[in-house]
């Protein structure tokens, strides 16, 4: 097989989606179930508005949520867990409080009753509060050690300004006076169905997986607070953000371009656009900085999706040496796409590398349940699967190319640069305007 010859995935053919339901129950909880029979199990996803909680409090709250309730330890609710082959774990991200958890098919209906007593009952032990607050610092002190955290950091804040999406990581200080009751007061006040989603994805009949969800998380009420977020701004560039990092021998490279929401029309081209420019391994990108000049081992770009807003951030870890060099090529090749249309064979290859991430990324019940959960979060359902695979089918090179200059030029984008400003500065302003961080 030569290198660019690949298996034909049929672009053009229709995604068949599974036997699924759906039903609002009296407290304002939304259960999807569907149906898919690969595995005796259920994944379960349940996803609960909580933006613009306290950050410190809302990232301990959700390393905290399952350490006890009323009438069950951690130790008890792990063991209770584990008879029906099942699990549980909580997550936050800037718009929700995300449960991800499975369970043999047979143990849903205890599975979903240990939930509902967490949900309606956690107990938030200070003991079991204060390990979980000392591992979350630790975690957190660790990440500001590592370079690709710190980069991260600085270009939220590049991008978002005083919007809330700005910072998304607390400060270990502040993690660190937060208390028991003020996870309590937090869990009592935003932890509520209104608005939440639950998925439920496997070897299940979907209306009877929802009726055992009604009965289960019934003692589940209470109205939402608002945390609805305000749209983000737009991005505005400016000069380049040197972040000194003293004696570095790599750099971090991150660029920040505007990207637009799933619904938007111009979303599949865009995705196109980016799978050229740095989104997979076959990429310009990836080809010119990596396989040709060795300058990195891994360039990524990805959209990322808010509910506020979306945004295409690029990432590479580069040799300090060729820090400058490095800034060069990724502008040239923004540049290139920006100006050039992609060629047929180039944007093919592309088409079925995202025709064929689709279908795999909804291959498993796992997989299923995560797509079907994030995409309810942003209020699309599964038949979104249909039209967006139906869009990046019949996207054509001059749709791909209007895209990209629309949104990856590269006058448009925000860049950060964490490395030995020492060594980096004087390459990196002979290239485009810089200003230290003074931070």
């Amino acid at each position: 097989m030569t290198k660019h010859s690949l298996p034909d995935l049929v672009p053009d053919s229709k995604i068949k989606l599974p036997r699924q339901a759906e039903r609002t129950l009296a407290s304002g909880l939304t259960v999807l179930a569907i149906r898919r029979t690969s595995v005796p199990l259920v994944e379960l996803r349940l996803r609960v508005p909580f933006g613009r909680a306290p950050l410190p409090r809302a990232t301990l709250l959700s390393q905290a949520l399952f350490t006890g309730t009323g009438t069950m330890s951690s130790i008890d609710i792990a063991a209770e867990l584990q008879t029906v082959g099942g699990g549980l774990s909580a997550g936050l991200d800037p718009d929700r409080l995300l449960i991800t958890g499975n369970t043999l098919a047979g143990g849903l209906d205890r599975t979903l009753e240990i939930l509902a007593a967490v949900l309606t009952d956690a107990t938030y032990p200070a003991e079991e509060v204060a390990t979980e607050r000392d591992r979350l610092v630790d975690h957190i002190q660790v990440a500001q050690s590592q370079p690709a955290h710190l980069a991260r950091v600085a270009l939220l804040k590049r991008m978002y300004g005083r919007h809330p999406y700005a910072v998304q990581t607390p400060e270990p200080e502040q993690v660190k006076g937060v208390r028991p009751a003020q996870l309590r007061a937090l869990h009592a006040d935003r932890l509520r169905p209104d608005g939440a989603v639950l998925v439920l994805v496997g070897d299940v009949n979907p209306e009877k997986a929802i009726d055992a969800a009604d009965k289960a998380l019934g003692s589940w009420t209470g109205p939402s607070k608002d945390g609805n977020v305000p749209p983000t701004p737009e991005l505005e560039p400016g000069p380049l953000l040197l972040v000194d990092r003293p004696g570095a021998v790599q750099s971090s490279l991150r660029m920040a371009l505007p990207a637009v929401p799933r619904t938007h029309p111009d979303h599949a081209a865009l995705q196109l656009a980016n799978l050229l420019f740095g989104g997979y391994f076959s990429s310009r990108w990836v080809e010119n900085i990596r396989e040709d000049k060795g300058y990195t081992y891994g360039p990524h770009t990805s959209i990322e999706h808010f509910l506020a807003g979306s945004a295409l951030v690029a990432s590479a870890e580069v040799a300090t040496e060729v820090t400058g060099p490095s800034l060069l090529e990724t502008m040239y090749e923004l540049g290139r796409i920006a100006s050039l249309p992609p060629g047929e064979e180039e944007l093919e290859q592309a088409r079925r590398y995202a025709l064929g991430t689709l279908r795999l990324g909804m291959s498993t019940q796992g997989g299923l349940a995560g797509l079907a959960s994030m995409y309810a979060s942003f209020g699309l359902r599964l038949d979104y699967l249909r039209d967006h695979s139906a869009a990046l089918a019949s996207a054509t090179r001059e749709q791909v190319a209007e895209v990209a200059a629309r949104y990856l030029a590269p006058a448009r984008a925000i860049t950060v640069v964490l490395g030995d400003a020492e060594k980096v500065e004087g390459p990196l302003s002979a290239l485009t305007a810089l200003e230290r961080d003074t931070e």
